[in-house]
């Protein structure tokens, strides 16, 4: 293969796997609190489960985790599993219902391209839940690069936007 290789545009990242220490306890996190529908389960050491009855987004084991511990924060892995959101209000929506399980966000972020909410699971992996704002509206570089930043997003304003689809 050479240099010039440059993977297909229609490309997607199918699933992620993770390994967890409870599957039942990362299964109430992941289908009862984020709202993932679980599809099948692989004995019990597996589960797989999905947004929209695809085959599977995520895929939860125990198989070489199981009663486990997270992996030291200052070690290679997974950083987090970003989880896209059709729009602002959607996002607006798990905010609403993380608040109201008094679940701990570890940040939110507007990085002009998306709007970002990060926490992390019973396992403390870590996950991303964002929109992508419209393209028209992402910031760009005087050379026409994309301007991605972090600045603190107003959480108040993004749940106002489930006062608009009221």
């Amino acid at each position: 293969m050479g240099k010039d290789y440059t993977i297909p545009a229609q490309t997607r990242i199918g699933h992620v796997h993770l390994k967890v220490a409870d599957l039942d306890r990362a299964m109430k996190f992941y289908c009862d609190l984020l709202g993932f529908e679980l599809i099948t389960t692989y004995g019990e050491d597996a589960a797989f489960i999905s947004a929209g009855g695809y085959h599977h987004h995520i895929g939860l084991n125990t198989w070489y985790s199981k009663d486990g511990t997270p992996p030291p924060a200052r070690s290679t892995g997974l950083f987090h599993t970003a989880i896209l959101y059709p729009t602002r209000c959607d996002l607006a929506a798990i905010l609403k219902r993380l608040l109201e399980a008094e679940y701990r966000l570890s940040g939110a972020s507007d990085h002009g391209v998306s709007e970002a909410l990060y926490l992390s699971d019973p396992d403390q992996n870590g996950v991303e839940l964002y929109w992508d704002k419209p393209r028209d509206v992402w910031p760009k570089k005087a050379d026409g690069s994309i301007d991605m930043y972090t600045r603190p997003l107003d959480l108040q304003d993004l749940l106002g936007e489930l006062k608009k689809e009221a």
